[in-house]
């Protein structure tokens, strides 16, 4: 088992463009800050609000929690390595940014699979909703989404730390991932390879198959609504659509195929691990106004906390 003479890794990176270097440092840093402000502003919003009792809610700030946690596992390394001469990772570092990167990234996936039956639970089985989405339900429900999270990537991180690498050691890409991984293993990856595929590929083609059927269901279950119920429906159902294109589309092309790596790998990455995470408060919240009035309700709250507490040195005068 292991690296006999790798201790580190050198990350390629995005491109080798000294000038846009610097202007996609500046671009990425604000993208990370809007991903952490807008995830954690929905998350505290959620948590702080009766918001959190509504199933469709109590899953969307576990959206946003691993969307943080998600992106947080490769956009510093790519932020910083921006700006560094040499852009090294060690071996130890590698192996836990392809873990926790599958880790986060298919608990997502599985906690969009539980919104989409969230979703099927209140549009086809609307009387029975209350029961069907109870409480204990819907933290069984995200206790099966980490417990997939780690059924994914702990066959993988295994698979993966059981190579040998021993030169050479650069990976074409920005953050340690399994196929740029396979490309540098100082032997035949084929069956790893082959293994790895049926794996993550699998992950991702049946949770977009099982949401895309739900979806599926769900419109056809909504010609017999009235009209403003169709709205108020597909208004909430095309923001969860939204996100898993953006999600999705990606996916599919990056681990649903032959294990070989293309150029226009680390832009289709780019999708999943930069711009899905940051647009997805950005459409559950432009196009909700239960999620726009708990969120001036939680300001004003705090404005008026913050008044207070100005004010009380200068009533004890």
């Amino acid at each position: 088992m292991g690296h006999e003479n790798i201790t580190e890794f050198i990350l390629l990176g995005l491109f080798s463009d000294e000038d846009a270097k610097i202007a996609c440092f500046v671009l990425f840093s604000l993208c990370y800050i809007a991903i952490l402000s807008g995830n954690l502003l929905v998350l505290l919003t959620i948590r702080g609000s009766h918001l959190s009792e509504q199933p469709m809610y109590f899953f969307l700030s576990y959206l946003s929690f691993m969307d943080v946690c998600f992106t947080s596992t490769v956009a510093p390394k790519l932020i910083t390595d921006l700006l560094a001469q040499r852009k090294t990772i060690s071996y130890n570092s590698c192996m836990a940014q392809m873990f926790y990167a599958h880790f986060f990234g298919a608990t997502e996936i599985f906690i969009l699979v539980a919104m989409a039956y969230d979703r099927y639970a209140a549009i086809c089985r609307p009387l029975h909703y209350m029961v069907i989405m109870s409480r204990p339900v819907c933290n069984l429900l995200v206790l099966a989404a980490w417990a997939g999270g780690a059924v994914h990537s702990f066959p993988q991180f295994f698979l993966v730390i059981s190579l040998p690498f021993c030169g050479p050691n650069e990976i074409d890409h920005y953050f340690c991932d399994i196929f740029p991984l396979l490309k540098v293993a100082c032997t035949d990856t084929y069956v790893t390879g082959v293994l790895l595929v049926a794996n993550s590929g699998m992950v991702t083609l049946v949770a977009f198959v099982v949401l895309f059927f739900s979806y599926v269901i769900i419109l056809f279950t909504l010609r017999n609504h009235s009209a403003k119920g169709r709205r108020k429906a597909l208004s909430t159902c095309g923001s969860h659509i939204t996100v898993i294109v953006l999600f999705f589309g990606p996916s599919i092309f990056a681990y649903l195929r032959p294990p070989s790596t293309f150029p226009e790998d680390k832009v289709f990455a780019l999708f999943y691990t930069i711009i899905a995470p940051m647009f997805n408060p950005f459409i559950y919240t432009l196009r909700n106004s239960e999620m726009k009035n708990a969120m001036r309700n939680a300001w004003s709250k705090m404005a008026h906390s913050e008044f207070m507490y100005m004010k009380i040195p200068f009533s004890l005068e």
